[in-house]
């Protein structure tokens, strides 16, 4: 895994390119990120990065966490993820801090975050199912129908498609644009949605399956 940002969703705009075509955009705020602990291999068994996002106060904090934060001099932070590395060499220096200039204009990003939660649902929203006969007499107008495999196997199989909660699931974008790099900002512009609601945390790490556009 290479090293990502931590941000949060302020909402969707919209933009026009050169050709004046619009294209929609979510902003992600990403101020705020800071490096908290370098692990190595020497040390810890493995290569990593640990980065905060949110400034939060100290009394907001357990004594675990806040010892933790101060042994790396750094404020409290709401969210602390780390970004596994291949190998030391990777580990950026002391004096560095992220920013929204670690990604570049026409660079594939994926983007992980928290669905919004919609409660207990049919299969109509949850699934799209097509609905049974709306007619006068049938009573099965919004059911999922049949679930029954017959008399063999005499079971529900596994993964059947049936109503339930929707939403508030861990959710992984790929291969989604930046569109805008602004490090004045310190904010993202991604083409397109990205999981969650407005003031939702998401985090942003390069592509696995694009490399940056040479645009």
């Amino acid at each position: 895994m290479s090293i990502g940002l931590l941000g949060k969703k302020i909402g969707m705009t919209r933009i026009y390119n050169d050709e004046g075509a619009m294209i929609p955009v979510t902003v992600i705020d990403v101020s705020d990120n800071s490096y908290l602990q370098r692990k190595t291999q020497e040390q810890d068994g493995y290569s990593a990065l640990q980065v905060g996002y949110d400034q939060q106060r100290k009394s907001r904090v357990t004594k675990a966490r806040g010892g933790h934060f101060s042994k790396h001099d750094s404020e409290p932070k709401r969210l602390v993820r780390e970004f596994r590395l291949n190998g030391d060499e990777e580990l950026p220096g002391e004096g560095d801090q992220p920013s929204a200039e670690m990604f570049k204009d026409g660079q594939f990003v994926d983007i992980i975050g928290t669905s919004k939660g919609k409660g207990f649902q049919g299969v109509y929203k949850r699934y799209g199912f097509g609905g049974l006969p709306q007619s006068h007499g049938s009573m099965m107008h919004r059911r999922p129908g049949g679930i029954g495999a017959g008399s063999t196997p005499g079971r529900v199989w596994k993964n059947t498609k049936m109503p339930g909660r929707q939403g508030g699931r861990r959710i992984t974008v790929q291969n989604l644009k930046v569109v805008q790099s602004r490090p004045d900002d310190n904010v993202l512009l991604i083409s397109g949605a990205v999981p969650g609601a407005k003031g939702g945390y998401v985090i942003i790490r390069p592509a696995f399956k694009k490399p940056a556009s040479s645009e």
